[in-house]
């Protein structure tokens, strides 16, 4: 359940080790590292000084970097040819292989425990084993066919653009959901899992978000003979029939099974939300869309007064089951962010925080009992430093998120925050003019004007050269 849910049919929605850029004259190199890393992804033919090279934490970049065409890239053990629709950026790749939620003790890794600890004790099979398998180490570069085809995803769907996601190849990517690995472990035979892991999706900057995050999905299938079992007369009931599609079940289903399985999947998730937040939590569903389930919902809380969408869910589509190879089962599937509850839980109110290695914010999450409750507390927050930057923009093959991964691969996490402040069309030229305020501020000291001085000048020359914009510096 990567996909945000749309309240329209028509739309598709929706946050590494915390990394500081030297602020000497390797900042200039960044720069020239993003030129190769983005020249691609915004279609614009620069001439660069240097192509960049070597390794990046660990990750082997043959001669030519990531984003240029002919070169390759090596990623977890598996090389990748790379053409016109790679786009990672060594920022990116540098997270890869992180794994912050098997972290022991990090506050993504105590969520991801807290909710397997509900599904173990919860559901258990005959035996007495758990009911769910979980699996929180597969690999984060999927194929494009499994991210999106095997979700029933259209081939024209918006999400599918390169402003969205990032790309290895034309064939491959970086998942931008751990739904990706839906339909490889229900053709395994699986009808209960769990599967943990990192994401990346192109976004905004700020507080609430990152290029990388932490996603976890969860789906059950039923036989006609567990979803019915303890209900009256269930043996007569069935799962399946051809009707008409509505906007409270598929086609192929009867409306006897799916609200079971509606009913299943809402208890299941009150209860875990009810673990997490304690007793006497109000509870709420929206209606939504998603491609690969109807219906769907998104459940929000009452937390603290304010209603805060946590997951969405829905009954699986039919289609996707059944080209798994599960023609005879039903099922349910959702997924929740585990930044988003830990963020809630522990009352973290900045997302890069995750990927810091201060024993400041890491020594506040080593609990003896993982549902110990843990309220953050803040580091000295240290004074912003904010610039703006204006320009021209060009008459074609702009987006806002090009010009956002370009500021996060050459400032890091010193970026706490891009605003677009202003926009402007000239009255005669009819040219657009935007000015974004850019604010940095380090986690753990005070930055001078000095250093950000040098890394907002290198943002300034490298958004000339590569997205074609006009500095109005």
């Amino acid at each position: 359940m990567g996909a945000r849910c749309s309240h329209s049919p028509s739309t598709l929605q929706r946050p590494a080790r915390h990394h500081v850029l030297p602020l000497t004259e390797p900042v200039r190199e960044a720069a020239t590292m993003v030129c190769s890393a983005l020249r691609r992804l915004v279609q614009v033919h620069v001439s660069l000084a240097r192509k960049a090279s070597g390794v990046c934490r660990g990750h082997e970049h043959r001669p030519a970097a990531p984003g240029a065409p002919g070169g390759v890239v090596e990623l977890l053990g598996k090389s990748y040819p790379q053409d016109g629709y790679s786009n990672l950026s060594r920022k990116v790749l540098s997270k890869v292989g992180r794994n912050l939620h098997n972290q022991q003790h990090h506050p993504l890794w105590l969520v991801k425990e807290r909710v397997k600890a509900h599904f173990y004790q919860r559901f258990r099979g005959r035996s007495g084993t758990p009911l769910f398998s979980v699996y929180d180490d597969l690999s984060p570069v999927v194929t494009t066919w499994q991210n999106f085809d095997s979700l029933l995803i259209p081939a024209d769907h918006p999400s599918r653009k390169k402003g969205d996601n990032y790309y290895l190849n034309e064939t491959h990517m970086l998942r931008a959901h751990t739904s990706a690995h839906q339909w490889d472990l229900l053709r395994a035979g699986l009808d209960a899992f769990l599967v943990v892991g990192d994401v990346y999706r192109r976004d905004q900057i700020d507080a609430q978000h990152y290029p990388v995050f932490h996603q976890l999905e969860a789906v059950r299938l039923f036989s006609r003979h567990q979803l019915f079992a303890g209900v009256k007369d269930g043996e007569s009931l069935q799962l399946f029939e051809q009707s008409s599609r509505s906007a409270h079940k598929q086609e192929t289903h009867t409306m006897e099974a799916t609200k079971l399985v509606e009913f299943d999947l809402k208890q299941t998730l009150t209860g875990l939300m009810t673990r997490l937040f304690g007793d006497g939590l109000d509870i709420r569903w929206v209606d939504c869309y998603f491609p690969f389930t109807h219906p769907s919902f998104e459940m929000e809380i009452n937390f603290r007064g304010e209603w805060l969408e946590v997951l969405g869910c829905g009954v699986m589509e039919q289609q996707l089951v059944n080209s798994a190879g599960a023609q005879d089962r039903v099922g349910w599937a959702c997924g929740l962010g585990l930044e988003r509850l830990a963020m809630i839980l522990y009352d973290i109110p900045d997302i890069r925080l995750f990927w810091s290695e201060d024993e400041r914010f890491l020594g506040q999450f080593r609990v003896g009992d993982i549902e110990q409750s843990v309220r953050f507390q803040p580091l000295s927050k240290y004074p912003a430093v904010m610039n703006d930057i204006s320009f021209w923009l060009p008459p074609e093959n702009y987006t806002e998120n090009d010009f956002y991964d370009l500021v996060r691969t050459i400032g890091g996490d010193l970026v706490e925050k891009v605003d677009l402040i202003d926009k402007f069309e000239h009255p005669k030229t009819h040219r657009t003019s935007h000015c974004y305020r850019i604010t940095y501020r380090h986690m753990e000291r005070t930055l001078s004007q000095r250093e950000v001085g040098r890394i907002h000048q290198a943002v300034q020359e490298a958004a000339v050269r590569l997205l074609g914009v006009e500095g109005r510096f």
